[in-house]
């Protein structure tokens, strides 16, 4: 598969990566504590869920989030669809997802390198491996890295059914053959706007 945009653009959408996420630490520091004095009562348990997701080429990796869901008294088999948990998230749980403030942390993944801050979403290995089995260019999505945002979440939104995801897929594989400078001007500009009306937020 061509990947759009050149050499240069690479560099500088990593050097913008680090820049971007080193300026909004201090986001994630405020909203990092106002969560932690309001857990105890609106949301108690621990403050940061971790899960395993796929990143570039198929590598493995730990994403972040501030936990949104009542904590279970036994962890769950296998991956699940976050709808079919919707019953788990507690309303301050809503309000951090409605603005996307749980996917703050993810700021460390993209300081790391594991993430950038556009890109197909990552997912969960079980899902990777069922999509994979099921459509054959699925592992072209991880070419590059896995973005907090993506032209598939600003565009198609949440979904929970395979052709939910071939859509999802076929938007991703746009970005990747179509990379550059307007493609992620245009994403920038989605994820401002799906961040200020809270769309598609589950």
């Amino acid at each position: 598969m061509q990947v759009g945009g050149t050499k240069v653009f690479w560099q500088l959408k990593r050097a913008l990566d680090i820049l971007l996420g080193l300026a909004l630490l201090p986001l994630l520091l405020c909203v990092s504590v106002l969560a932690l004095c309001f857990n105890p009562w609106l949301n108690p348990g621990p403050l940061v869920f971790s899960q395993p997701r796929i990143g570039r080429h198929g590598a493995l990796f730990i994403m972040y989030k501030l936990r949104t869901m009542r904590c279970l008294t036994q962890a769950p088999s296998g991956q699940r669809f976050a709808d079919t948990e919707i019953h788990r998230i507690t309303p301050f749980g809503f309000f951090l997802r409605r603005y996307r403030l749980d996917e703050l942390p993810q700021l460390l993944n993209v300081l790391r390198g594991d993430m950038s801050l556009i890109g197909p979403r990552p997912e969960q290995p079980g899902f990777v491996n069922e999509y994979t089995a099921a459509m054959p260019d699925y592992h072209r999505r991880h070419i590059v890295r896995p973005g907090l945002s993506g032209l598939s979440q600003v565009v198609q939104g949440y979904t929970s059914d395979t052709s939910g995801t071939r859509r999802k897929l076929a938007l991703d594989l746009r970005y990747i053959s179509q990379a550059g400078v307007r493609m992620e001007a245009y994403v920038f500009w989605r994820t401002l706007i799906t961040v200020a009306t809270g769309h598609g937020a589950i």
